[in-house]
């Protein structure tokens, strides 16, 4: 089994990198393998809807060929993204946009597998469950099985506020979700 984390946000070590790494190193801890991807600094065309995953394959060529065949491999993904005007961060939305070759002829490449998101914002009630719910959409889209925290909180995921290390209540939910996307992958 593989969890593949994905962070969304433009800084390679910031709060968001340090969330997901986090709920991997709890994923770790089932035995587990974890796969970890920053879409800091990489280059990953928008989608301009020209159809041509229809015939198979993405016209473009860039960075979303190593995050494809990581999202084909894994049996979990949890994605993370900073909270970007109430949304997820550009970066993100542009990689999610670009997955729709798993779904186009009825194939659903992704069907079955597990979806966990984490928001990271400025303030409680800063557009984490906002993020959180688009990034639910995206997998739903995929028909994956969606995850959140859980009890204790059972929010739509993880919602950090602020700084992730002095977090304790985001810390909490981040564990939280780990720990359930682990045990739905272990039936």
């Amino acid at each position: 089994m593989n969890v593949l984390g994905i962070s969304g946000s433009p800084r390679p070590n910031g709060n968001t990198a340090q969330a997901v790494q986090h709920a991997l190193e709890i994923v770790r801890a089932y035995d587990i393998e974890t796969t970890y991807i920053s879409l800091a600094g990489k280059e990953i065309t928008a989608c301009d809807g020209c159809l041509s995953c229809h015939l198979g394959k993405c016209r473009w060529t860039d960075d979303m060929n190593e995050i494809y065949e990581a999202m084909l491999r894994c049996d979990g993904m949890i994605l993370g993204s900073p909270v970007y005007m109430g949304q997820v961060s550009g970066a993100l939305k542009m990689m999610m946009d670009r997955t729709v070759m798993f779904r186009t002829a009825s194939k659903f490449e992704l069907s079955g597998k597990v979806g966990a998101g984490i928001a990271c914002g400025d303030f409680r009630n800063g557009g984490q469950e906002l993020t959180l719910q688009g990034m639910h959409t995206f997998f739903l889209q995929h028909d994956m099985q969606v995850i959140s925290d859980g009890p204790g909180y059972s929010h739509s995921g993880a919602a950090v506020v602020g700084l992730f290390a002095p977090d304790q209540i985001g810390k909490r939910m981040v564990e939280n979700l780990a720990r359930r996307m682990a045990k739905a992958l272990q039936g």
